[in-house]
């Protein structure tokens, strides 16, 4: 009785997967109508809940074969005026199953073969591009998910000058619209990338596409203002799309019959906005 109470107080404090089966159970509060992206059931993907001191912060699909990030899905709460760190987490149960379900920094983790199923910092080095966030620092929910965010799970090799400009600016911009016009909707958003046809290190994957969108739920589970963005990993302005047809061009760069970002009955109304 003892060891099945001990059990039961570990499952409910949250610590217990990170690495999850479906993470539309275990931390589906990141997706509108608790219904993820599309995923793929190739071997090779896992499903993550972005944990840190036991708090799960948002949710990444994860490629461990091209060592990169599907995508990351989040909340947006608004403004938070946030620091950025300068060390960057890795997962161990990536490599690990029985390892801690926390993100951990790399010289933290002793386990040997470290970095078969993800990218290492020392990937990075000398490579030439960022490590591009997906949930990113200036959307992020609290100065304790903004650290979460530094987690190479939720990064990808990213181009400097697209990462510190056109990405960075339109990051900027979103935050700033949502703000002033979702405060009364509960906000979701999701950004990914699409892998490229390029490595660094002839390890990680170097993305072609970085793309974001997001919705502006409402109580009648409905999103009153949607949009989507894509851009070439190139120092580019990235283009603006309805969700829909941003739905529709990674269709076609993913290779799939049909990509989701949102859950489809949620059917977001033709709305003008700016950003």
């Amino acid at each position: 009785m003892l060891l099945l109470r001990v059990l039961m107080l570990s499952l409910l404090s949250g610590g217990s997967a990170r690495v999850v089966q479906n993470f539309e159970i275990e931390c589906g509060q990141f997706f509108a109508n608790r219904k993820s992206p599309t995923t793929f059931a190739e071997p090779q993907y896992r499903q993550i809940c972005q944990t840190l001191s036991n708090v799960p912060y948002y949710a990444t699909f994860y490629d461990t074969g091209k060592k990169i990030p599907l995508y990351s899905a989040y909340k947006f709460k608004g403004l938070m005026d946030c620091t950025r760190q300068d060390k960057w987490y890795i997962e161990p149960q990536l490599d690990d199953n029985n390892a801690s379900p926390d993100m951990k920094f790399e010289k933290d983790v002793k386990k040997q073969g470290l970095g078969i199923h993800q990218a290492l910092n020392d990937d990075y080095k000398n490579s030439g591009f960022d490590r591009g966030h997906l949930a990113p620092v200036y959307q992020a929910e609290s100065q304790s998910c903004a650290d979460a965010t530094f987690t190479l799970t939720n990064a990808a090799p990213q181009n400097l000058s697209f990462n510190r400009g056109q990405w960075r600016k339109l990051e900027e911009n979103i935050a700033i619209f949502l703000n002033s016009e979702c405060k009364l909707y509960t906000v979701y958003i999701v950004t990914g990338v699409v892998p490229g046809a390029s490595q660094i290190k002839n390890r990680v994957n170097v993305p072609s596409h970085f793309w974001t969108a997001y919705c502006c739920l409402d109580n009648n589970k409905k999103c009153q203002f949607s949009k989507g963005f894509i851009g070439e990993n190139k120092n580019i302005t990235p283009k603006e799309k309805t969700v829909n047809d941003l739905k529709t061009e990674l269709a076609k760069l993913y290779n799939v019959a049909s990509f989701e970002l949102f859950d489809r009955s949620t059917e977001p109304p033709v709305k003008k906005q700016n950003v």
